[in-house]
C-alpha cells in the first residue's frame, strides 16, 4: 500500500508537472480559448478560477486516478469509470459558466487522463522487465514425468526473482474415486492409477502454458498466468480444464487399457490475487504460492463429488471467462472466511462449439436455479423437467436438484387450495 501511494504521488506531481508545462509555454492556450468561447455563449463570465486553483486540482485528480489505477487489477472497468469522470469534468465547467464563473476544464481534462494512462505504462514496464529477470529454460517433459510426487516447476526461477501480487487463476485437479479406488485396488495398482494421472496431467498443464505448484498424493495445482504474465489466464486454465477432465471421461468410455488411467477427473478453477516469492529451505530454493485461489480451487474440486459435476469454477474466473464460456450456476459454497459465499459455475461447452439446443437447457436450468432460490417450487420443477438432454445422456447436477424438488412439487400438487 505504501509503495503503491509513493508510485501515485511521484506519477501525479509528474502529471502535474507535464500539464504546467505544457499550460506556460501556450500549447494549450488555442484549446482553452476555443473552450472559453463555447462558455462564455451561455453567460459572460464576472469571475474566473486561478491557475493556482487549476494546478491544486490537476495534481489531486491525477494523484488520486494515479493510485486506483495502480491497486485494482480492473482497469478496463476503471477506464469506464475515468469516462464518466471526464464527462462530468465539462459538466462542472458548464455548470460554473451559467453561475458567471470561468472554470478552464483542459488542465484538469489532461491530469486525469495522464493520471490513468501513466500508470498503465508504468506497469507494463516493470512487468516487461520482470518477465525479462523471470525468464528460464522449461523442464523436460522425463523431468516432469520422472518425479510425480514433488513440487514441479515450469521453469528455474532464479532467486533475482522478487515477491510480488499478482492476478492468476489456480486449478486443482485430482482423481474423483481416489479414497475408493484406495479401497478397492491393491496398494501396488493404487500407486501405478496415482502415477499415471499425475504424469499425464502434469504434462497437459505444463504444454499449456501453467506453472505447476505440486503434484502428489493430493492432487495437482496449476497456476495460470505465472511467472509471465498472461490476461487471458482464466480462459486458458478453464478450457485446460475442460478438455482434461473430457479426455479422462472420454478414455473410460472407450475402454481402452492404455489410457491414462481407469478413474475420471474432477478439476476446480478459481481466480484473484496471490503472492509468488522465492523462498529457500533447507538450501533447496523454490517458489512460495500462497493465496485464497489455491485453497477456493480445492474446495471446488472436492464439491465435484457431491454435485455431480468435472469442473467447477468460482465467481471472478466466471467472470473473466463468461465470454468464451456457456456456464450454468449450480451453488452457493462458503469461502476461506465462512462468512463469505462463492458461486460456482459448472461450464457446459465452449461458446464457438454451443449448439442451439445445449444454450436452451442451459437458460432452462438458469431459470431453475433462480426459481428454487425463490422458493417457487413448481416453476423451478418446470424450468429443471426442460433442462434434460436426450434419453440416456447423464446430468448428476441436474437430477439432484429434481431429487430436491420432487417431494415439494408433489406436497403442492397434493394440497388443497384454501377456501
Amino acid at each position: 500500500m505504501k509503495r503503491s501511494l509513493l508510485s501515485a504521488l511521484i506519477i501525479g506531481l509528474t502529471a502535474g508537472g507535464i500539464v504546467m508545462g505544457l499550460h506556460w509555454s501556450g500549447v494549450l492556450l488555442r484549446p482553452e480559448l476555443a473552450i472559453t468561447d463555447l462558455l462564455s455563449r451561455q453567460a459572460v463570465a464576472t469571475r474566473m478560477v486561478s491557475d493556482k486553483w487549476q494546478y491544486v486540482f490537476v495534481f489531486i485528480l491525477a494523484l488520486g486516478v494515479a493510485w486506483m489505477t495502480l491497486v485494482t487489477t480492473r482497469r478496463a472497468r476503471l477506464g469506464s469509470i475515468i469516462a464518466i469522470l471526464l464527462v462530468e469534468l465539462a459538466g462542472v465547467a458548464w455548470v460554473c459558466s451559467l453561475y458567471h464563473v470561468l472554470f478552464q476544464p483542459l488542465p484538469s481534462l489532461a491530469g486525469t487522463a495522464l493520471g490513468f494512462l501513466m500508470p498503465i505504462g508504468f506497469l507494463e514496464l516493470v512487468g516487461f522487465a520482470q518477465r525479462r529477470r523471470d525468464r528460464a529454460p522449461v523442464l523436460s517433459p522425463e523431468a516432469v514425468s520422472a518425479k510425480p510426487r514433488v513440487s514441479v516447476k515450469r521453469g528455474d526461477l532464479g532467486f533475482d526473482s522478487v515477491a510480488k501480487a499478482c492476478e492468476v487463476t489456480a486449478v486443482v485437479c485430482d482423481i474423483a474415486n481416489k479414497h475408493d479406488l484406495a479401497e478397492e485396488c491393491e496398494p501396488a495398482v493404487f500407486a501405478e492409477i496415482t502415477e499415471k494421472f499425475l504424469a499425464h496431467a502434469t504434462e497437459a498443464f505444463r504444454k499449456a502454458g501453467a506453472y505447476i505448484e505440486s503434484a502428489g498424493g493430493e492432487g495437482i495445482v496449476a497456476i495460470f498466468g505465472f511467472p509471465e504474465s498472461d490476461k487471458q489466464h482464466a480462459e486458458k486454465a478453464t478450457r485446460k480444464a475442460m478438455a482434461l477432465t473430457q479426455a479422462f471421461s472420454d478414455s473410460n468410455k472407450s475402454g481402452k487399457s492404455d489410457g491414462p488411467t481407469s478413474a475420471g477427473v474432477h478439476a476446480g478453477v478459481s481466480s484473484g490475487m496471490m503472492i509468488m516469492a522465492p523462498v529457500k529451505n533447507n538450501g533447496q530454493r523454490s517458489m512460495l504460492a500462497t493465496g485464497e485461489p489455491v485453497e477456493l480451487a480445492r474446495r471446488f474440486c472436492i464439491a465435484n463429488r457431491f454435485y455431480g459435476s468435472r469442473v467447477l469454477l468460482g465467481p471472478r474466473t466466471f467472470e473473466l471467462a463468461s465470454k468464451i464460456l456457456v456456464a450454468r450456476p449450480i451453488d452457493f459454497l462458503s469461502g476461506v472466511d465462512v462468512r463469505e459465499r462463492h458461486e460456482i459455475y459448472e461450464p457446459v461447452a465452449l461458446a464457438l462449439e454451443a449448439s442451439r439446443d445445449q444454450i436452451t437447457r442451459r437458460d432452462a436450468f438458469w431459470n431453475g436455479v433462480v426459481l428454487y432460490r425463490e422458493k417457487r417450487w413448481a416453476e423451478a420443477y418446470s424450468q429443471f423437467q426442460n433442462a434434460r438432454g436426450p434419453e440416456g445422456e447423464e446430468d448428476r447436477p441436474l437430477q439432484l436438484y429434481l431429487r430436491r424438488l420432487e417431494p415439494l412439487a408433489l406436497q403442492l400438487t397434493n394440497t388443497p387450495l384454501d377456501e
